[in-house]
């Protein structure tokens, strides 16, 4: 649920940068193998069904790509989520309402993977107490309890889990159909959600979204702390990628050769006026400027419960637009609680007619129609299974 940060940085060298470049002419820009494994499914003989289950709840789309998910499975037929309180965003997202939602993701992927298998997941929030507002702690977000039902169904859905990829590219300037429009407003029915669509039949309207994207990705770039908060989880090359299968990552020769030349400090966020930061804000607006559709969701309360329920809904909402063709990316930075945002956010919440404090726009997001594009690193599962006490 990140924004524009794959091609977080654009740089420009002298001749030294263009030669170390030309060495790398004939390297490929692929993810190393290993970073997406995860996205060929769970093995077949895989004996436990909660693995199976697991392998593709670790598939769903998370803040920063951070996968913060940790699951205990020694107490037979459960499974009891946590957040790994080391992967958070402190800077971007201050109270973890991203987190969180990230969690509900996780838990919508594994709920439909278990009606796969005829099971029903019994899925009770916060088993020992919800979070505060503010910060979480090391008590469960989830136990789920899985049991065989005659009457569960497999979710269409579910088909859709292994092809659905956040698109962050440039999209077709012509409008989704209103049948794809439908379906996925439909999809999220099971949980009390306002959505809504604006689109190409409604320009001003459109331009008001326009800007207020724009305007909110241009803080984040321009404001140092955030950009480090990106910078601590960029992975650049195939070597970091596949070493850590997380986060944000850049694979370009150029990002490569200026890293192994010394010449990308991520230590310090560039200024301004630098090219890395113009750069990037100029690609953003050219995609924003000529994106044909947004789609949001509201909810009454923003409580830790709502949260993890409102992310369920957006994995909903993301395999229903993979379903019907269209790819939606987050716009997160307009929804943030930092300071620096407090305008942004207060205008994208006055556009969806969502006054605070009754209500909260959990997600914004770009939609459209794009060519493919391939998926993001997953750690895999045995990176998030909790072995000791």
């Amino acid at each position: 649920m990140n924004l524009n940060r794959r091609n977080f940085v654009r740089l420009a060298g002298g001749g030294v940068v263009l030669g170390a470049t030309a060495s790398l002419a004939g390297c490929s820009s692929e993810l190393p193998p290993e970073a997406i494994a995860a996205w060929n499914g769970p093995a077949a003989d895989t004996a436990d069904v909660r693995r199976w289950i697991l392998s593709y709840a670790i598939l769903a789309p998370h803040s920063h790509n951070l996968q913060s998910w940790q699951v205990d499975l020694r107490q037979p037929g459960e499974i009891t989520l946590y957040c790994d309180l080391t992967r958070l965003l402190p800077e971007t997202d201050p109270q973890s309402r991203q987190i969180m939602m990230s969690h509900g993701t996780f838990l919508e992927l594994l709920d439909l993977a278990a009606k796969q298998k005829g099971l029903r997941a019994d899925i009770t929030l916060f088993p020992q107490g919800e979070f505060g507002p503010a910060t979480l702690d090391k008590r469960p977000v989830a136990r789920i309890v899985l049991a065989a039902d005659a009457g569960i169904k497999p979710d269409p859905l579910f088909a859709d889990i292994l092809k659905r990829h956040t698109n962050r590219e440039a999209y077709e300037m012509r409008e989704p159909a209103a049948g794809a429009l439908q379906a996925i407003a439909a999809s999220v029915a099971p949980f009390p959600i306002r959505t809504g669509f604006v689109g190409t039949r409604q320009p001003d309207l459109l331009q008001q979204h326009r800007a207020i994207a724009m305007e909110a990705w241009r803080i984040e770039l321009v404001t140092p702390r955030t950009v480090l908060e990106s910078f601590k989880v960029l992975r650049v090359g195939p070597r970091e990628i596949a070493e850590h299968r997380d986060g944000l990552t850049i694979n370009t020769p150029m990002v490569r050769a200026l890293t192994a030349l010394g010449l990308f400090d991520r230590s310090k966020a560039p200024g301004p006026d630098d090219t890395a930061t113009t750069g990037q804000i100029k690609d953003f607006n050219t995609k924003i400027a000529a994106t044909p559709a947004f789609f949001w969701m509201v909810t009454e309360g923003n409580d830790r419960k709502t949260q993890v329920n409102a992310g369920r809904a957006y994995a909903r909402a993301q395999l229903a637009a993979t379903a019907q063709g269209l790819s939606m990316q987050p716009l997160s930075q307009a929804l943030q609680e930092y300071p620096e945002q407090a305008r942004p956010y207060a205008d994208i919440h006055a556009l969806l007619q969502a006054p605070q404090p009754r209500y909260t726009v959990q997600m914004w997001a770009r939609l459209g129609y794009a060519p493919r594009v391939g998926p993001s690193p997953r750690r895999g599962l045995q990176a998030h299974l909790i072995t000791a006490a």
